[in-house]
């Protein structure tokens, strides 16, 4: 079964990531906290890599660099908004398409990621794990 596993985070996030504290992306970031994230990520993707479950990963730029494109009213044309930016909203910021056995591994995997270090009093972002359907005939998952 392929997921994708998602990351998420808010434009104050990757500012405390690049070393400006906020009251919503926590403490900046020091270069010892980002060598450690980037360490612990690159030993998990080294190991999904290993064992053929990583079938793509990627993070993403800022989100003060997203575009929302929205239809226009009455068919009209779409709206785009690049700015104002809501430096609080939590967009996401990386992901993972793996394949795995079931959802027991990914859930596995997802709990090393949310355990990838950070400094005391950064946001904890949950990591979401969404199948990736075959098409519309697919059941629901049981609760």
């Amino acid at each position: 079964m392929k997921y994708l596993v998602m990351v998420q985070g808010s434009q104050a996030d990757y500012d405390a990531m690049s070393g400006t504290a906020s009251a919503e992306g926590g403490p900046a970031w020091t270069e010892r906290d980002r060598r450690a994230m980037f360490a612990h990520m690159e030993a998990l993707n080294d190991d999904l890599a290993a064992s053929g479950e990583m079938l793509s990963c990627d993070g993403l730029a800022a989100p003060d660099r997203t575009r929302f494109v929205t239809a226009g009213a009455d068919g009209g044309p779409p709206v785009v908004t690049d700015a104002p930016y809501d430096r609080s909203q939590v967009l996401l910021a990386g992901y993972w398409v793996l394949e795995c056995a079931d959802l027991d591994r990914v859930t596995e995997i997802a709990a090393r990621v949310v355990a990838c270090p950070q400094p005391e009093g950064a946001p904890d972002r949950p990591v979401a794990i969404r199948p990736i359907g075959e098409g519309p005939a697919e059941e629901p998952a049981a609760a």
